[in-house]
C-alpha cells in the first residue's frame, strides 16, 4: 500500500484505497465552495447580509426572494454543476490524450457545439424556447463523434486524436464566422453573446440537464477513477496486463464529451477551465493521475468564482465569465507551456 493512503474496508468483500491527502483537499475545496456560493448569494447591485438570504431561501419568500430564489441561487447552481462538469470532461480528455495542454475543446465539442447553434438560429430552429442547449449539446456530440471517426486507424493514438480535432475545430470556426459575417446584426450579436460564455439569466431550467447528466455519470465516474490507473502505463505495458487500452480511451472519451457538451449547452463555451481545474487538482493533491472528485470540486469553485467577480468588478456592467476565465486562462496556458519546454 502507497504511503499516504487509507485501506478501508466497509464491508467485507468491498475495500476502498483513501488517499489521505487527496481527501483533505476535497474537504477544503468543498468548504471553499460553499464560501464563494454565499459569498455570491450576498453579493450584487443590492448587498445582502447572510442571515437574510438565509431567511429567504428558508422561507422561499419575502422582500428579496426574486433575488435570491430566481436570480442568484439558480445562477450559482448552474455554475458549480457547469464548472463540475468541465473539470471532469478536462481530466478525462487530458488522461487519454496524455497532454495536460488538452481540453474538450481538441476533440471537437466547443466548436461543434458553436456551429450547431449557428446553424439553429439561421433555420430558425433556435427561436423556440430550450431549443439551443439542446442543439449545442447535439452539435457537441456529433463534433467529437466525427473527430474520434477520422482519428482512428486500427487504433486510437492520442496525437492523431490531437490533430484531427484541431482540423475539424478549424473548419467548424470557420463555418461560424461565415455566419457572423453575413447574417444579420441581431442574429449575430446573439450567436456572439452565446459564444462568450455567460451564466447570466441561468435558472434553474438549465441547471436541470447537468445535474442529471452528473448524478446518471457516477457509476462511469467510479470505472474511470480505476481506469485513468491503467492509462497512467504505457500502451504495452497496459496491453500486457489485459487491459483493452482503445475500449477504454473510447469509453473515458465519450463521457468526457457527455460532460463537456451538457456544460457547453447549459452555459455556452466556457473556455480554460476544463484546461486549467485538473492540472491545479493536480498539484494541489499530488498524484499520480488527476483526481476526478477534487478537478471536480476545483472546476465548480474556479466558475463560482470567476461569476461574481464578473457581476461585481465593474459594477453596473457585467462581464461574461467566458472572458473572464479566458483572461485568466490565457496566462496560465502560457506558464504551462514555459514550464514543460523548461522540463525537457
Amino acid at each position: 500500500m502507497r504511503t499516504g493512503t487509507t485501506l478501508l474496508r466497509p464491508h467485507p468483500r468491498v475495500s476502498l484505497l483513501l488517499h489521505r491527502r487527496s481527501a483533505a483537499v476535497a474537504l477544503v475545496l468543498l468548504g471553499i465552495l460553499v464560501a464563494v456560493a454565499l459569498t455570491s448569494a450576498c453579493a450584487g447591485q443590492t448587498y445582502l447580509p447572510p442571515a437574510e438570504v438565509w431567511r429567504t431561501l428558508r422561507t422561499g419568500s419575502g422582500p428579496y426572494d426574486l433575488v435570491v430564489n430566481e436570480l442568484r441561487v439558480p445562477r450559482i447552481a448552474v455554475g458549480a454543476l457547469v464548472g463540475a462538469a468541465l473539470g471532469l470532461a478536462g481530466a478525462l480528455v487530458q488522461t487519454v490524450t496524455r497532454n495536460p495542454l488538452a481540453s474538450p475543446d481538441v476533440i471537437g465539442v466547443g466548436h461543434g457545439a458553436a456551429a450547431a447553434t449557428v446553424l439553429a438560429l439561421a433555420t430558425g430552429v433556435g427561436s423556440s424556447p430550450g431549443a439551443l442547449p439542446v442543439v449545442s449539446v447535439l452539435g457537441g456530440l456529433c463534433a467529437a463523434a466525427l473527430v474520434y471517426v477520422l482519428a482512428w486507424r486500427r487504433g486510437m493514438q492520442p496525437s492523431r486524436l490531437v490533430l484531427t480535432g484541431v482540423g475539424i475545430g478549424v473548419a467548424l470556426s470557420a463555418v461560424v464566422q461565415l455566419y457572423l459575417t453575413d447574417s444579420e446584426l441581431e442574429a449575430a450579436e446573439q450567436v456572439k453573446l452565446w459564444l462568450t460564455g455567460s451564466l447570466n439569466g441561468r435558472g434553474w431550467e438549465q441547471a436541470g440537464p447537468p445535474a442529471v447528466v452528473l448524478g446518471l455519470s457516477l457509476p462511469a465516474l467510479v470505472w474511470a477513477s480505476r481506469a485513468l490507473r491503467s492509462l497512467a502505463l504505457d500502451p504495452e505495458t497496459a496491453a500486457g496486463l489485459g487491459v483493452r487500452v482503445d475500449r477504454v480511451r473510447l469509453g473515458l472519451t465519450v463521457l468526457g464529451v457527455v460532460l463537456a457538451a451538457t456544460a457547453t449547452g447549459a452555459a455556452g463555451p466556457i473556455g480554460f477551465v476544463a484546461l486549467t481545474a485538473p492540472q491545479l487538482a493536480r498539484r494541489l493533491t499530488r498524484t499520480p493521475q488527476l483526481p476526478l472528485l477534487n478537478a471536480a470540486l476545483t472546476g465548480a469553485v474556479v466558475l463560482v468564482a470567476a461569476d461574481l467577480v464578473a457581476r461585481t468588478l465593474l459594477p453596473p456592467l457585467e462581464i461574461p465569465v467566458g472572458a473572464l476565465t479566458a483572461l485568466v486562462g490565457g496566462p496560465y496556458l502560457l506558464w504551462l507551456l514555459g514550464r514543460r519546454t523548461a522540463t525537457r
